[in-house]
């Protein structure tokens, strides 16, 4: 690996930006943002846009979450708990403005808690369960790389909220990108051991590619990253071949239920509880 590190290439137009966000932060990004759907926006897409990206952000949430006790150093594990803090920050904006959009009126939690696996728009890569060290971290790299590159073109989307939530995203994103291709690079580029477990991750994360390419245009974006990464560590570009099915379509592996089962039960079993 030489001094030229990927991650240095891939942090390019956003050094000034901060390098934690911590979830939703101090300040209120939708502050004098006006709330009113604009005309020429469906409120229903603008809804379903928005209930999917945060389905997206709290899954990986909860998956990030499970790192917390179990990842290898210290400080890998306050890395991860915070780009899951990160993700949550996201969802809890999103589901907000779905709730606003779609008339219901309805608030973050009853989109978080009171909905089955079925109803559940995240892609099904967000839902696999984390595996090693090295999965979690090329499932990272994807996710981040496919998410931030949708986010910078909503920050510029007609409706306003939505372009406040992505603009904020994207500076939060671009860190969670940077810090999964450092430790890619890391692991392809380490021991004998780490490069086997990285390689097979790319393996065992190809067949869930072609739903992401599907679910937006940012295709190119992606390979790009992900080729510039997968070079600088010594490792090939994983060959997918897509499942069938989507879970933008609600469509879903075994996996999401047991994770929904967790997340909810509390909030299920006091539904008028305030904390």
């Amino acid at each position: 690996m030489s001094d030229d590190h990927v991650y240095m290439t891939l942090a390019e137009g956003h050094e000034d930006d901060a390098r934690w966000a911590y979830g939703t932060g101090f300040e209120d990004p939708l502050h004098g943002v006006d709330t009113t759907v604009p005309e020429g926006v469906d409120a229903g897409e603008l809804a379903a846009v928005c209930v999917a990206l945060a389905d997206d952000a709290l899954v990986s949430a909860q998956r990030l979450a499970e790192w917390i006790t179990r990842a290898p150093e210290l400080e890998e594990e306050v890395a991860l708990a915070n780009i899951g803090l990160d993700l949550l920050g996201q969802a809890r904006l999103l589901y907000s403005r779905a709730g606003q959009a779609d008339g219901t009126g309805r608030d973050e939690d009853a989109y978080a808690y009171f909905r089955d696996a079925g109803d559940f728009r995240n892609v099904r890569l967000a839902e696999v369960p984390c595996g090693d060290f090295a999965f979690s971290i090329v499932r990272l790299l994807l996710l981040s790389s496919w998410r931030l590159a949708h986010f910078e073109r909503l920050a510029s989307h007609p409706d306003p909220v939505l372009a406040a939530i992505a603009s904020k995203g994207v500076k939060e994103l671009a860190y969670h990108r940077q810090y999964a291709a450092e430790w890619t690079v890391r692991l392809g580029d380490g021991t004998e051991e780490s490069h086997r477990r990285t390689r097979k991750a790319l393996e065992q994360v190809a067949p869930y590619l072609g739903e992401l390419f599907t679910a937006f245009d940012v295709r190119d974006e992606v390979v790009a990253v992900l080729r510039q990464v997968t070079r600088a560590a010594g490792l090939p570009m994983p060959v997918y071949r897509p499942l069938p099915g989507s879970g933008r379509d609600g469509e879903h592996t075994e996996h999401l239920a047991p994770l929904l089962a967790e997340l909810q039960g509390v909030a299920r079993a006091h539904p008028e509880a305030t904390w």
